[in-house]
């Protein structure tokens, strides 16, 4: 009788564990905003290069590592439901997003827990993919292949935070309880990283358009900054200037 060749839980002849798996770091776009400055335009449909702004960011983020990605909508929801095509990622309503970007964090940080699962986090059908490809299908059905232990969270409006920018914020995980964020010239910026220990904490504190900003800046000397400088371009999309800008001087 042969003898069997199935592996077991425990360590390896190294004394390495082979049956604890890797940690997911999860992706939370924040999409919601409605554009104020830019003449009531949602952010997330924004066009650069012929596709929605939520696009790109989404992509940057799949692209980085980052699994499940979860996209915080409010501002046209419905529209940026139809239009953009979000394969893989899970859509969570914010009726709140006008209150500030605070809500919109506390509704991605709410659709993260296993326990708390919001109402209104519904997975997006897969769709034809953006720009040809087709990325694979990370947190399609809404669930993680085991439990998130942290969070990579970027912004809709910072096409020139792209992926390169995702992968090194994300690397910067040690545990539970990791905080970092991607530094330009010394200076913090997002994306920013949150273990899962400090998503209560950071719920409780995100009111307005603070975000996690008081936070982070208590938990200052637990921060870890990851220079960005030569990477990526941190700059927002906020008026009408900046997206002529952004589209060329067309």
């Amino acid at each position: 009788m042969a003898e069997s060749t199935a592996t077991h839980p425990g360590p390896d002849t190294t004394g390495t564990r082979t049956d604890i798996p890797a940690p997911a770091i999860a992706g939370l776009l924040l999409a919601a905003g409605g554009g104020r400055r830019l003449g009531g335009r949602p952010k997330a449909l924004l066009p650069h290069r012929g596709r929605p702004l939520v696009e790109h960011a989404a992509r940057a983020l799949r692209d980085g590592g980052c699994a499940p990605v979860h996209v915080v909508l409010g501002a046209a929801e419905e529209e940026v439901r139809e239009q953009a095509e979000l394969p893989g990622c899970v859509l969570v309503g914010n009726p709140h997003w006008a209150e500030g970007m605070g809500s919109s964090l506390r509704a991605g940080l709410a659709s993260l827990s296993p326990r708390t699962p919001p109402a209104t986090a519904l997975p997006r059908p897969p769709l034809r993919p953006p720009f040809g490809t087709a990325p694979p299908d990370h947190g399609a059905t809404g669930t993680a292949p085991h439990e998130v232990t942290a969070v990579v969270v970027a912004l809709v409006d910072q096409p020139g935070v792209g992926a390169e920018a995702v992968a090194r914020v994300r690397a910067a995980f040690r545990s539970r309880t990791s905080l970092a964020a991607a530094a330009y010239d010394g200076r913090r910026g997002h994306p920013v990283l949150f273990g899962a220990a400090h998503w209560a904490a950071i719920a409780d504190r995100a009111v307005g358009d603070q975000g996690a900003r008081a936070y982070l800046a208590e938990h200052y000397d637990a921060l870890e900054l990851v220079d960005c400088s030569g990477v990526a371009s941190p700059g927002d999309i906020d008026t009408p200037e900046d997206l002529h800008r952004l589209n060329g001087g067309r």
